[in-house]
Order: structure tokens, then sequence, then C-alpha cells
């Protein structure tokens, strides 16, 4: 048995593997930006403006550089040698969007590099230019402020397009209003500006000229060390040891960095384990409580199959079954939390809005905490209760029409014995089977239950994330619960041999 279970952990680790791939993916192709969740800005149109800008980019460069998103993505990259290895660090998803489209239609990185830096340099030219006095009296402050705004649009615009149409219309949408504003005004007024806009056209009839699209078809392969992946996994330290980790220590040490709601005062695992003892709680005694029950009701409805009580339990299991769980939530809460009909039990949440005591006894607190908790864990249970009974009764069954079976009865045991000493123990592979998901569900909680009990489990969590797009706080789930279910199956692996004295992982077993 321990060198069964040992093999199993063994072959756990490449799956782990797997699981962190699979999630470190998912966290770097979220939609949308993670810098921009966390740095809430836009883009103003006034010098002020302008200066909130660039310390609006220095902030997102050192959330950046915290997060380790300035990094390549992973070890290697396959791709063709138009595509430089450095085109990681253009962070701005657009601005990445379309330098790969460029890359595409004409394959001359150095040529799209300029273009680019061109378009830049033009974009800062008009930082501290603004309409002088000319100009503002002969257009007016405002048309004057709103055609420098345009021009400066136009040239932001510039960075996520890829289309040659569209890039060569712009250019020239830019030199007409540049001239207009030249022509308001005295003839220094854009004289800075001038020079860039001439060589961004340069740049863009250069990147055009020189197209060497055949660089597209040559595969390449480009290799990284340091890595967003190992960053990720391992930590900003010591990859062994984790030691001298400044911003993360790895997901491998249970760090998934931090969330993206409280603008990164608050980790991710510190939410997870104030979150996941409630889930974990009613997810546990509710599945232990309703194998407890189940187990008796399956077997002696299956004993005394088509008499009175298993007639009268599959009415009631199937009822309850058939039973949705934000029905069921309802109906107890507007009858037993209902002053108005019976203020037996608490609506909400899972203590009062004052807090526990310190300094009383366990059974004290289990007072206090009891009516916040019977409404939730009879939500939990019923629906368990019903479908393993159920199981329970299908599956001693079977093993009751065994040949075995009736050889037992046919030596005059007694019922007792034939069922319980020789038919449950085989009977209980389905329920061990069922038993395995109740790691993963504690991971996930119950959305509904949980938010109509207000309980500050997992369940509102993951649906906070999700409305919030945390994606820390959803790729940290989505490993647990590929955790959680190999922990699972291994335990229902031990589970069966142990009810089932036929099967063996013993070295010269067949199983």
């Amino acid at each position: 048995m321990l060198r069964y279970i040992l093999r199993r952990v063994l072959i756990f680790i490449p799956t782990l593997f797997a699981i962190s791939i699979i999630a470190f993916i998912i966290s770097i192709n979220a939609p949308g930006d993670p810098i921009d969740v966390l740095v809430q800005g836009g883009n103003q149109g006034s010098d002020a403006g302008n200066v909130m800008n660039r310390n609006l980019e220095q902030r997102k460069d050192s959330i950046r550089r915290k997060l380790g998103l300035d990094l390549p993505v992973f070890y290697f990259s396959f791709s063709n040698i138009a595509v430089p290895d450095t085109l990681y660090r253009i962070f701005d998803q657009n601005e990445h969007e379309a330098a790969s489209r460029l890359i595409n239609i004409y394959g001359n990185w150095d040529e799209i590099s300029a273009w680019m830096k061109s378009v830049k340099a033009m974009q800062h030219s008009l930082d501290n230019i603004a309409p002088d006095s000319i100009a503002q009296q002969r257009l007016g402050r405002d048309s004057a402020n709103q055609l420098l705004d345009i021009t400066r649009q136009d040239m932001m615009s510039l960075l996520a397009t890829y289309d040659e149409v569209v890039i060569s219309s712009r250019l020239k949408k830019i030199s007409a209003g540049e001239q207009a504003l030249v022509s308001l005004g005295e003839h220094n007024f854009l004289g800075a500006a001038q020079k860039p806009i001439e060589q961004s056209r340069a740049a863009f009839d250069a990147m055009r000229s020189h197209a060497t699209k055949w660089k597209n078809y040559v595969p390449s392969i480009k290799c990284y060390g340091y890595n967003q992946y190992q960053r990720w996994l391992f930590g900003d330290g010591n990859w062994l040891t984790g030691k001298n980790a400044v911003n993360t220590k790895g997901v491998i040490r249970g760090d998934f960095g931090k969330t993206y709601t409280s603008m990164l005062s608050e980790p991710v695992s510190k939410t997870i384990s104030r979150a996941l003892p409630w889930s974990l709680f009613f997810t546990v005694t509710s599945v232990l409580f309703a194998y407890l029950v189940s187990i008796p009701i399956g077997v002696q409805a299956a004993a005394n199959r088509g008499g009175f009580f298993d007639r009268t339990s599959s009415v009631v299991l199937f009822m309850l079954f058939s039973l949705p769980s934000f029905f069921m939530a309802t109906l107890l809460l507007m009858t037993f939390a209902n002053p108005d009909v019976l203020n037996i039990f608490e609506a909400g949440g899972v203590e009062p809005a004052a807090g526990i005591p310190h300094g009383i006894s366990l059974w004290a607190k289990l007072k206090i905490e009891l009516p916040f908790l019977v409404l939730p864990f009879i939500c939990y249970t019923y629906s368990s209760l019903a479908f393993l009974s159920r199981t329970m009764r299908v599956a001693l069954l079977e093993i009751l029409n065994q040949d075995y079976m009736r050889t037992a009865r046919a030596k005059g045991l007694s019922k007792f014995n034939v069922i319980y000493r020789h038919g449950l123990r085989n009977a209980l592979l389905p329920i061990i089977t069922v038993f395995a998901n109740i790691f993963p569900a504690a991971v996930g909680g119950s959305v509904i239950l949980e938010f109509i009990f207000t309980i500050p489990g997992m369940g509102k969590e993951i649906i906070e994330a999700i409305y919030t797009k945390d994606y820390p706080m959803i790729v940290c789930v989505f490993t647990l619960t590929g955790v959680m279910t190999l922990l699972g199956y291994l335990i229902s692996d031990i589970l069966y041999a142990v009810a089932d004295p036929r099967i063996s992982y013993s070295k010269n077993s067949k199983g």
C-alpha cells in the first residue's frame, strides 16, 4: 500500500506541473490589462493632464516590475526570425497587437521599431506645447486647444494602428492640423513638433519600402532565462529555497500574489485562509452527516425492497432531491427566520454583528453561533442525503443478487450478517467514489447558498473575483481545485482497499 501511495504521489508531480501551466496560461491570457485594473486613470488633454499621464505611466511601470510583467513569458517561444526576442517589452496590449501585425505585414523589425519610436517622439513633442496668444485670438482659446487635443489623440492612436491606409490618413490629418495651427499663430509655434512629424512620415515610408516579408516564413526558437512563469511558480528569490524573495515567494510555496481589488494590499492566500474554513466547514460537516444518515436509509430500503419503508423513503427522498437549493433556502428563511412566522434562527451571517466575546467557553460559543448555522447546514445536507441514499440502495440491491450473497443466505446466516458483514463493504464502493468530490467542492464553495445566507465563504469570493476580474484569485481557486481533486482521488483509492479486501495495491496484485 505504501509503495502504491508513493507511486501515485510521484505521478501527481507531472499532473500538478500541467495544472500550473494551465493556470499560468489562464492568468497571462485573461482579457484586460491588470495594470489598468490596479491603476485608475485616463488620458487628459491639458498640460496638467500630460503631467498626470506621465506620472501614471511611471506608476504603471513600477507595478509592472513588482508583478514581474516586464519579464519574458516562458523559458522559450516558437516564432520566426522576423519577431524580435524583446517583443514582450511592449506592455500595452493594443500596441503589442499592432506591432505583431506590422511584423506579419512587413517583417522588418528594425524599421518597425524606428517607426514606433518616431511616433512616441512625435507625441512627446506636443507635451509642453500650447496655442500662443495669436492662435487663441484668431480661433478662440477653446477651439485652439480642441484642435491641439485632436492632433494629440491622432498621434496616440498611431501606436495601436497597423493598417497602411489608416496610418497614411492619420498622418495627413496630423500634418493638416499642425499646418492649421502654424498658420493661426507665429511660425515658431509648433516648431518643436514639425521635425518629429516629418521624421515619423519618413519612418513610415522606410517601413513600407524596406519590407522583408520572407522572414515570417523562417521558424525560430527563442530561449530566455528568468521569466514570468519561473517567477510565478518559484518566486523572485532563490528558486529552491525562496530566500531573498521581495515581492512573491511563488505558487509552490503558497503565494498566489495579491488581489487586484485591494490595490496590492492583501495577499490572495490571506483571502483564501479567511474564506476557505467556512466553505470547508459546511461542505465537510454536511457530507459527513449525509453519509451517516443516508447509508442506513439506503441499506434499510434495499433490505426491504418494495416494502413500506422503501416506498415511503423513495417518495420523500425524490421530493427532497427535486427541490432547488435556492427554493429550499428561501422557504426555510421565510418560515424559521421570519418575525411574523417563527423567529427561531438567524437570517444571515455566521456570527453576531458585534462578534464573539473573548474568553467564553466552547459550549457558549456554539450556543451563539448555532442559530446562524442550522439553516445553511440543512440546505447543504438535504440534496446530498437524497442522492447518497438512492446510490446506496441501488448499489446494495446489485450486491444482494450476487452468487456469494445467495450462498451466505443458504448457509443460514442472519439477515443482519448477510447485509452488514458480507454485502455492505462491497456496496460502499460507489459511495466512496462520490466522497472524492468533497475536496474540490470545499474549495469552490456553494455560490447560491453563500449568497443567500451571507456566508463569507469561497463561493462569495469567486463571484466577486469574476465580477472584478481579479485573476490571481481565480487562478488560485483553479489551482487549489486541481490539487484537491488529486487528493480526493488518492483518498478514494485508499478507501477502496479498506472497504473491499479484493482490491489490493501490493506488488503481486493485479490491481
